[in-house]
């Protein structure tokens, strides 16, 4: 049945009506969009999918369009000009390495992107919190892989990506993350002391300071989403896809391959994953990035780079989330279904932390760090499951 588009909010219907002007200018002809389904967006942008009922050229049958409702924060860097760039990069990529839709149009002054419909897909986080553990190990090894190929396949494209930033407005560009990151550094000590009584020998805060090395100019750079969590990643005929590049960037590739340690910190879908997946998935990537960084492929220098980055999101994630547990224990996001308590993550975070890093030399002040930290947060909330449980698709199984 065809809804009446009276039935759409408002916002939906803006941005299909900003859309049709968009493509009507590029093309010179009337384009019309019909049968609207809201995607979702955020605070700062609405989703919609649009069927192409009038066409006068070779559009595909469907698009989607993202409205950016919000404006730019002022002195901060605009999402908008961000995700054009990224999808910009992307669509100059060989079909079979891309790993976004294509953009087919864009309006700065409205805010807008007409981009390809990669369809009805199913996200990464469907099937990690579905019934089908083999559909969610293989979309995990799937998701590996596609990051993998990204990160090759964007290697020693920084300055394109810089090239296209400026043409936007944007005259610097940095990893978001990496603010925060220098933050908790910095600040973290204190604030572990002051909330769970923990303080932090001046040797394991050397330790995780070494870690800001990941954050500069090193030679293992490629495009990251930044935002890489579950429910921004589609599982489509051609593979995983990803979707949301606010706030993409370039940065060192073992910051996203510490998800395979970390699964995906600071998430509100961050759940543990069943023995020998890490490992896997480790692999699967391992295997698409070696040509471009042949000596990643040596155990020892890749362990050493992905335990810094595994204890630089630890310290990050504490960051960010101990504060909330002052007032409350409250899940890392809304929905308490899909998400896990912050005690359990933070707990679950140091824990594996430790052991990580006993398996290494020389960091011995890490370890006692981790150790009395996850014994704080079990101590402060002894009602909180002890670890995080297993992503939903792999509980049955288990």
């Amino acid at each position: 049945m065809v809804r009446d588009l009276a039935d759409f909010p408002r916002p939906v219907l803006a941005a299909l009506a900003a859309a049709e002007r968009l493509l009507a200018r590029r093309l010179g002809a009337t384009v019309v969009l019909a049968d609207p389904e809201d995607l979702g967006g955020s605070e700062r942008s609405v989703v919609a999918r649009a069927r192409v009922a009038r066409n006068p050229f070779s559009l595909p049958r469907t698009l989607v369009v993202k409205h950016y409702i919000a404006e730019p924060e002022l002195d901060r860097p605009d999402p908008f000009h961000y995700e054009v760039a990224s999808c910009q990069l992307f669509t100059a990529l060989p079909t079979e390495v891309r790993p976004s839709p294509v953009i087919i149009a864009h309006d700065p002054e409205a805010r807008l992107l007409v981009l390809e419909d990669l369809g009805r897909s199913s996200t990464l986080a469907d099937k990690l919190f579905g019934a089908d553990p083999a559909a969610a190990q293989r979309c995990l090894l799937g998701w590996a892989r596609a990051l993998g190929r990204m990160q090759a396949a964007t290697a020693g494209r920084e300055n394109d990506f810089g090239a296209l930033l400026r043409r936007l407005g944007e005259r610097a560009w940095r990893d978001p993350v990496a603010e925060d990151a220098r933050a908790a550094l910095a600040g973290l000590p204190e604030l572990l002391d002051g909330v769970l009584g923990v303080r932090v020998s001046a040797a394991a805060s050397h330790q995780a300071h070494h870690t800001a090395r990941l954050l500069g100019g090193t030679r293992y750079r490629a495009f990251s989403p930044s935002d890489t969590c579950p429910d921004n990643n589609l599982v489509t005929s051609r593979g995983v896809r990803f979707v949301d590049f606010e706030w993409g960037c370039f940065r060192d590739v073992s910051l996203d391959a510490a998800y395979f340690r970390v699964p995906f910190p600071g998430c509100e879908a961050s759940f543990a994953l069943p023995d020998g997946m890490s490992e896997a998935m480790l692999e699967a990537w391992r295997d698409e990035i070696a040509a471009v960084w042949p000596d990643l492929d040596d155990p020892a220098r890749l362990n050493r780079r992905l335990l810094d980055a595994q204890l630089l999101w630890v310290w990050l994630c504490t960051w960010w989330l101990l504060p909330r547990v002052q007032v409350r224990d409250t899940p890392v996001g809304p929905d308490a279904g899909r998400s896990p308590r912050i005690s359990s993550a933070l707990a679950d975070y140091w824990r594996r932390l430790g052991q990580a890093a006993a398996a290494a030399k020389g960091l011995d002040a890490t370890v006692e760090l981790a150790e009395t930290v996850t014994a704080a947060l079990h101590e402060r909330f002894p009602d909180a499951p002890p670890a995080l449980p297993l992503y939903p698709a792999f509980r049955s199984a288990v």
